[in-house]
Formats: C-alpha cells, structure tokens, sequence
C-alpha cells in the first residue's frame, strides 16, 4: 500500500453516511469517536445519518451489547435519521434479519463469475504455501479459481462444502481517501477473499459493502484498522454495480487511530476506552464528545473547548489529521470540568443527584424526589461546588459533609496528616469564639471576621494553622468547598459540634 498526497475528493451533494457497530462488548470510545465523526459530517452538511447493527457473529455478539449500543448514543445525543428503532426505506437495518438479502447477491456474484467455489481447508492452503516455498501464513493461493466440474464434484463426494471468494483482478487498486489523499494497492497484494463460509453464513466482507450499497451509502467513514479490507470492498463494488445492487461507489475516509498508553493503539480491554466507566466517573456527555472530537479533528488551532453545536457548524472529515491521536486522560478530564462550569446550574444540580444518591449522600435519584433539606442545602452550596468538580463523581465528596447532620466526621487520612500540634488549642479558641456568635448572625463574613480575629490577630496563629483545623473537622476532607460559605450552610448547631467532635478524638 502506497500514500500520496494531494486533492482529497470533493463530498457528494447528499451525504449518506452510517455508523454500523458490531454488538461485541461495552461501547468504547473508539467505536463512539466513529459515531460521532459520521454523525457531524452528517449534520454539517444537512445529510442522512443511518445507524445499523452488523450482528451476523453468533458467536460473538449479544442483546446485552446491542441494548449498551444504543444506550450510549441516547446517552450522548447522537441521534440519526434511518435505522434501528426509527426506520426507513432500506430496513431492516441487523444483519441478522438480511440473510435472504446476502444469499441472493452471493448467488448473483456465483453466477455471474465475480465469486467461485473453494474447496480448500486452511491446512491445505498452508501446506501448498510451504511446499512452494512461501511462509506458512503467506494466505490464499487462488488454487480453486479454475476448478473443473469434475473436481468440484470429487470434492463434494467427498463430504466437502465449498466457501464463495470473490474473484480479485490482476490489476492495481487505488482511490482517493477523504482523509489520507491517495492510496494505492498493488495488484495481487490482496488474496481472493471468502464472503461466505462453507456452512452458508455471510461474512462482514459480503454483508458490509451489500448494505452500503442498498442503503445508498456514498461516504463510508471508518477506523484506520479497515484501511487493508478496502480494495476488497472496491472491487466488491464494481461487480455490484455491474450486477445493478450498487447505484454508484462510495467514497472512503479512514480515521486515524485512537493511541493508548506506551504508543500502543487503544485496546477495548483499556480502561480509558470504556464508554460507561467514563460515564460512571461523573463525565457529562458535552465533556466527553468534546474531547472525542479532538482526537483527530480540531476547530481551531488555539481552541479546545466547544459545543456540539459549533462542531456540526465547523466539521468537515477532510480536516480529520492522518496521524495517529492519543487519549490523553487528564486533558479529557480538563475539557469535562470548563463544560460542567458552563451548564445552568439547576442543570448541574439536577445531573449530580444521581452519583449522590449512588454514592449514599441523598436520599433520592432525581431532583424533585429529594428532600426539601435536601434541596434546600445544593441549591445554597452550588455556588460554591460547581466551580471546583471536574466530574460529577466528585460532587459527593465535596457536599457530603455540607448534606450530613453528624455532629462528628471522621477525617481522611490526608487531612489528618494536615493536623499539628496546635490542633488542639486552636480548635478550643474555635469553639469559644463561635459558642458565643448569636444564631442570627451566623453569616458567612461575620464567620470569617470571628475566626479570624480569634486565631489569627489574637491567637498568632498563621492562617494554615489557624483554619486547617476547622476545615477538617467541618468536612473529613483535605480538600472541601469554602469553609466560612460551609458552616454557614451547615448551621451553628452542628458547625460548633463538628469542632467539638475533632477535639475530644485528637
């Protein structure tokens, strides 16, 4: 295979673009980044997104996968226009109701000469390859293309069902990539190719392009991990044509590929690639596409953060780079964070209950279910914990102690490391000054002036000393929301308990 740059092709005037997943596993972030990538080209340019699944794999897919497919995109908001649970007039949209589609093309491609009979095993095709010298693996030899009748006949007396392979030319293959340029494959550096096993089951390089091509699908936009299947799927396309299945060929766009840890491509068994764990860790779906959309695609030189909607406005596939992109972990978690900033904050507090009640800190999973204490405690401490979350998974440690009505709360090991000597004589002087702060002007500036004059201008103490503390025995934590802002939030009554509880356990 062979690249070149130059003019990437002009798009067609409608776009048909799909997503068709194999249900094989939890969505990962590879498979979502194709989705998202097909969705935008769609969108950016008023065409038709078709989402079907390709599940002729027994073996190997599940209902549960499929059901986890399509939660994700729900989840996400990646919405499209033709396929599975909206229709359309190409339907059914799994491969696993298309099996009289792909008998009857595969008999079509029998008949008109494009596919013949193979008769050999894989050992036989190895041991040929050895016995002429080519390493073991080398790959099909095209020993069947010129069967006899005969020789067919002894096979299949012989019990022997033959697979179909699609007849390849003797020729160089390119085509532009709408992403790459150019691409060239030599002629017989792709074998003849099964499309049907021997016990008669479709395989994807026969189901695929069958579906693109009734589907009308004339941008396929893929991972860079099916560039090598592409000249197979070319020639498949020109004997549809001339069979009248395919209208016309399809342009083609390889991604590039989604880089783990250690330059090694990001495998469904990495952490970083599950779709729900992201989920589960508090990222929202603004956040998260965000990102996927960087890997491989940027809407400005000096701009990271943006919308979906500015991307629907900006994409176009032939920006996609070529080059490999990293999933970068902490960066993710940065874009997550600006765009948990930008929500509303009602909207905010309405997506963080759910980890709040997972996480044991309210008493309900929706908002209007909470209790009106409940309610009434995020609503004062939003302010104060949106800025400072980069996941809702961190909600509940921030609030946690601010939604408690424990008079005592048991430190992290990290905060009880924050706790000196003096810990002791300051929470004493702590106690004092506020036992004595009237429940009216239990306020946060009047708090601050308090302690401050308590610990700092009579006390000497040095304000880490002073206030570190009180903000242990006020959250557990070493790392919390304000502290004035929190025991204002928290009440007298269990602000001053909280002191005293620290002091009797050091």
């Amino acid at each position: 295979m062979t690249e070149a740059e130059n003019t990437k092709p002009e798009l067609p005037e409608n776009v048909r673009v799909r997503f068709c997943p194999s249900p094989t596993g939890i969505p990962h972030v590879g498979m979502v980044r194709t989705a998202l990538f097909n969705w935008a080209e769609a969108r950016h340019t008023k065409g038709t997104f078709v989402f079907r699944i390709e599940d002729t794999d027994a073996q190997r897919d599940s209902e549960e996968s499929y059901n986890q497919i399509i939660e994700a995109l729900n989840w996400l908001g990646i919405d499209w226009d033709e396929g599975i649970n909206v229709g359309g007039p190409d339907g059914p949209y799994r491969q696993s109701e298309r099996g009289d589609i792909y008998k009857d093309v595969a008999a079509k491609l029998l008949e008109a000469g494009y596919a013949y009979e193979s008769f050999s095993t894989p050992e036989e095709i190895e041991a040929r390859n050895v016995a002429a010298g080519r390493p073991k693996a080398f790959g099909y030899d095209g020993y069947d293309r010129n069967l006899t009748e005969e020789q067919k006949a002894a096979f299949r007396a012989e019990g022997r069902k033959p697979a179909l392979r699609i007849r390849m030319p003797d020729e160089d293959i390119a085509f532009d990539d709408l992403i790459r340029g150019r691409i060239e494959f030599k002629a017989g550096s792709v074998p003849d190719y099964v499309i049907v096993r021997p016990n008669g089951d479709p395989l994807y390089t026969l189901t695929n392009p069958v579906d693109d091509a009734m589907m009308n699908i004339n941008v396929v936009l893929r991972g860079e991990d099916l560039l090598s299947s592409t000249p197979r799927q070319i020639v498949l396309y020109r004997y549809l044509i001339e069979l009248g299945v395919a209208k016309e060929m399809p342009l083609f766009g390889h991604m590039p590929y989604v880089m783990g840890q250690g330059n090694k491509k990001l495998s469904k068994r990495d952490p970083e690639s599950n779709l729900f764990l992201h989920r589960d860790n508090g990222f929202i779906r603004e956040g998260l596409l965000n990102y996927l959309a960087l890997l491989g695609w940027s809407i400005a030189a000096d701009r990271d953060v943006f919308s979906m909607e500015e991307m629907i406005e900006k994409f176009d596939v032939r920006d996609v780079k070529a080059n490999p992109a990293r999933f970068d972990i902490d960066k993710a978690i940065s874009i997550n964070a600006e765009h948990i900033r930008m929500l509303e904050p009602q909207d905010f507090l309405n997506r963080a209950v759910p980890y709040l009640n997972r996480d044991g800190v309210v008493s309900a999973d929706s908002w209007d279910a909470l209790t009106d204490r409940e309610r009434e405690v995020l609503s004062a401490s939003v302010d104060l914990v949106q800025p400072r979350v980069r996941l809702l998974g961190e909600v509940a440690g921030m609030v946690g102690s601010l939604l408690s009505t424990e008079g005592y709360i048991e430190p992290d090991d990290d905060a009880k490391k924050q706790l000196k000597d003096s810990a002791p004589a300051v929470l004493d002087a702590a106690i004092a000054a506020l036992s004595a702060v009237d429940k009216a002007d239990w306020k946060t500036d009047f708090l601050h002036e308090t302690l401050n004059k308590a610990l700092i201008e009579d006390g000497g103490y040095k304000p880490r000393l002073a206030f570190g503390p009180v903000r242990v025995a006020m959250s557990g934590r070493r790392v919390s929301p304000p502290l004035f802002e929190s025991m204002e939030i928290v009440g007298k009554e269990i602000a001053v308990a909280r002191l005293q509880g620290l002091r009797e356990h050091l």
